[in-house]
């Protein structure tokens, strides 16, 4: 009996669909910038393992940007050195990433002037970091043209900013601090704090002696003990998978 034309239809439709995603995935892999395939940019300081996935949002600025080792930039981020491209920076760099950062899909580092990440800050997708705000003095003449006012920022080791976060120019944010998402962050933040709201605010703060206050209200984590293997993890993880099958 001939094949139906549905039949053939749905498996050419499938030969293609594999075959975009195939070749999608060598797009990506081939247009990561890395410091061994920095392609035309060409960053002041790229530290080993540090990967910015491509597509890329907007770069400028390059000598200028120090990003540290093992850090992780998501697709269409945007980072940026100075009001707009070809400018002479000087001899210091301007936007300085440390070690270990991961800057979510979307996010937007804008450096007009110094604005600093510390080591092993963790960024959720869509953050908008800026030292540069507009200034609106004269009421006659449009925002856009009047000179704009600029501060620089400095985001403590350790930290998380959450989802669609804005840090705004003159912002201190301390060592190992929660930014929760949609916060829109000024002026300065104590270490292990947790600020959220729009101005933030801190709603929570540690204290050495009675730990965390107000108290958290939900358990620690239980850590992984030590000598633990990742194959031992992935068997229990399918040894779970398949009670919960026999269970339901």
């Amino acid at each position: 009996m001939p094949r139906s034309r549905n039949t053939f239809s749905s498996w050419r439709r499938r030969a293609v669909q594999r075959a975009v995603h195939a070749g999608w995935e060598w797009v990506q892999r081939t247009g990561a910038v890395t410091a061994e395939h920095p392609g035309r940019f060409r960053f002041g300081a790229m530290g080993t393992g540090t990967r910015l996935a491509f597509p890329l949002g907007t770069v400028f600025g390059e000598p200028w940007i120090h990003l540290g080792s093992h850090c992780i930039i998501g697709e269409q981020v945007t980072l940026t050195a100075g009001l707009m491209p070809d400018l002479d920076l000087g001899a210091e760099p301007i936007l300085r990433i440390g070690d270990g950062v991961v800057l979510g899909r979307g996010s937007h580092v804008i450096a007009d002037t110094s604005v600093t990440i510390g080591s092993d800050c963790f960024f959720g997708p869509y953050v908008y970091v800026t030292s540069t705000n507009h200034s609106y003095d004269d009421p006659y003449e449009p925002i856009g043209k009047q000179w704009p006012r600029m501060d620089p920022v400095s985001i403590g080791p350790g930290c998380w900013i959450g989802t669609g976060a804005v840090i705004l120019p003159g912002a201190r944010i301390g060592r190992n601090v929660v930014v929760a998402a949609g916060a829109v962050v000024r002026g300065e933040v104590p270490d292990r704090s947790v600020v959220a709201g729009a101005p933030a605010k801190v709603v929570r703060r540690w204290d050495p002696v009675e730990g965390w206050q107000p108290p958290i209200r939900t358990p620690a984590p239980v850590p992984i003990p030590d000598g633990v293997t990742p194959e031992q993890l992935l068997a229990l993880a399918e040894w779970e998978a398949e009670g919960a099958g026999e269970s339901a």
